[in-house]
């Protein structure tokens, strides 16, 4: 005889209230403006803005990524100061919230107004032997004009993207064998060699999903661009039309449906990339045979 289990479906009733009951706020409530809304979240700033967010999450997340895998070989070295170097970046980037971070790169203008290369204390120098013009400068720029809200965007979040990296990419080195660095330094091969080559295809099996994560929450984070400010990027053009129609909720959930279509394209990808790697691996391999 089946087993009777009644919780199911009085959790598969209320359920399906719950959903007629959303969908019917969605078709019956004036406030929602779909046609203002379908109006306006396709106008070419809006798409602007669609461009400039993932053009940002595609480099702060190869930049975070590269940077981090220097900054797990870096705390996984057996040199202290590299350890102790790489864990005081992870240390502070982990620490300090990606919003402060944004608003502080923000505002790097007010420490220089120009940035110049060259050898440090120059003037000092050359007043110690008593020329006072003597300049060792190679080159420069204005930090206010080149550090642009752009720029300083995409300096915050990478740098606090590779902290998080660091410790993803550790953690796929840590799960492989030590017994496979062992074999390769048994057959002569370098240790960036045996990274390379064993190591980390090996740890990517572990450090895809967390990384395909992150591409997600990267994504989203750039919505705080806004607090730089970046102006064409997507959430502050979303924000700045219901702002000035004085219809900021059709725009809040504008920005809603945006985000959740161009998340679920990154999940898509992200589950090939799985796919892919997991290849020889758990359930996997078990459909392959």
């Amino acid at each position: 005889m089946p087993v009777r289990r009644p919780g199911r479906w009085l959790a598969v009733g209320v359920l399906a209230v719950l959903a007629a009951m959303f969908v019917h706020l969605l078709v019956t409530n004036d406030r929602f403006q779909w046609t203002f809304m379908v109006d306006n979240m396709f106008r070419p700033p809006i798409v602007e803005g669609v461009r400039t967010t993932i053009t940002m999450t595609l480099l702060a997340m190869v930049i975070g990524v590269a940077l981090g895998v220097l900054v797990a070989v870096m705390r996984l070295s057996g040199n202290p100061v590299l350890a102790g170097v790489a864990w005081l970046y992870t240390w502070f980037f982990r620490a300090v919230p990606r919003v402060v971070l944004l608003v502080l790169f923000g505002n790097l203008g007010i420490l220089w107004e120009r940035l110049e290369f060259g050898l440090p204390f120059d003037r000092q120098l050359g007043a110690l032997f008593g020329i006072t013009d003597f300049e060792a400068r190679i080159w420069g720029f204005d930090a206010r004009t080149a550090i642009s809200g752009f720029v300083a965007g995409l300096l915050g979040l990478a740098l606090s993207e590779a902290a998080y990296m660091a410790e993803i990419v550790r953690a796929g080195i840590g799960s492989v064998d030590p017994g496979q660095a062992e074999a390769c330094a048994a057959l002569g091969m370098s240790q960036g060699l045996t990274l390379r080559r064993v190591v980390l295809p090996q740890a990517m099996r572990v450090i895809v999903p967390p990384t395909g994560n992150e591409t997600i929450a990267m994504l989203k984070d750039t919505s705080l661009l806004a607090f730089v400010p970046v102006t064409n990027e997507l959430f502050f053009q979303l924000s700045a039309v219901g702002s000035r129609t004085f219809q900021v909720f059709p725009m809040l959930v504008a920005a809603c449906l945006w985000y959740l279509a161009l998340t679920s394209v990154l999940m898509v990808g992200q589950s090939f990339v799985e796919r892919r790697f997991s290849r020889g691996f758990g359930t996997v391999a078990a459909k392959g045979t």
